[in-house]
């Protein structure tokens, strides 16, 4: 029961497909409603939602524009009559060089890793403190503790992520909210395709990952209905690894 769901509605960012898809299907399969935002649509994400009886509602918006994001709360507010949980995954990335990293790359990867983060966790945080419980869950990095190679905009957004998640947590843990973290290790998504279709650096990677395999986006269902549910609630501020052992290395 420390897991059940039900009853709780879900909103989560950036569920087109990959781990955001994974995460919102898996809060729905623990019982949970959910209220799917993306920039481009979640159709596939509702269908197997809806497939399994689950409740899902999708809100398409542009995550970058910090004016528009008090709107899409308001919206997601909407369908189920309150947000429990929060899971802000929605992000994106660019590989350059750092000599030669774009400003405009800069800008986008800052505005939507970070920024739409935080705006999002005040919305939400303001909404739970009134009701007197809730549940953050931020999706971090690896590159959160780590620098990487030709990332600076996005190693600096995820290291700014677990930071954010712990200075809410101080704020917000003694008004029964908790705000933790997810740092996924290397799964195999859209963002990490270049990384896969590079043979020496994928073979680097995985000889470092004591699972001896790459992660996939059902890999993060089981750690995220933990950090949303009772069974967490005395968890504050912790980033949790799901990284096939690549940070125990």
């Amino acid at each position: 029961m420390s897991f059940d769901l039900n009853g709780k509605t879900a909103l989560v960012t950036g569920t087109s497909g990959g781990i955001g898809q994974a995460i919102a299907v898996g809060l729905a399969e623990a019982g949970a409603s959910i209220v799917a935002v993306s920039a481009s649509n979640s159709d596939d994400t509702v269908r197997l939602v809806r497939g399994f009886g689950g409740a899902i509602e999708q809100i398409s918006a542009d995550l970058s524009d910090a004016d528009g994001l008090e709107g899409v709360f308001e919206e997601a507010l909407g369908y189920f009559g309150g947000i429990d949980i929060l899971v802000n995954n929605a992000g994106t990335i660019r590989r350059t060089p750092a000599a030669r990293h774009a400003r405009e790359d800069w800008y986008d990867v800052i505005d939507i890793n970070l920024h739409s983060v935080f705006f999002l966790c005040q919305l939400a945080g303001n909404h739970m403190i009134e009701r007197g419980s809730g549940k953050i869950i931020n999706i971090a990095s690896l590159l959160s503790f780590q620098g990487g190679i030709n990332v600076p905009g996005y190693t600096a957004s995820k290291h700014a992520v677990t930071g954010v998640t712990k200075a809410l947590a101080n704020e917000w843990a003694g008004k029964g909210i908790q705000v933790n973290a997810i740092a996924p290790g290397y799964i195999d998504t859209r963002n990490t395709a270049p990384l896969l279709a590079d043979a020496k650096r994928s073979q680097a990677i995985l000889e470092r990952i004591p699972a001896a395999r790459w992660g996939t986006p059902e890999d993060l269902k089981g750690p995220a209905v933990f950090l949303a549910s009772s069974a967490s609630d005395y968890m504050n501020g912790h980033v949790l690894f799901v990284d096939g052992g690549w940070m125990a290395r």
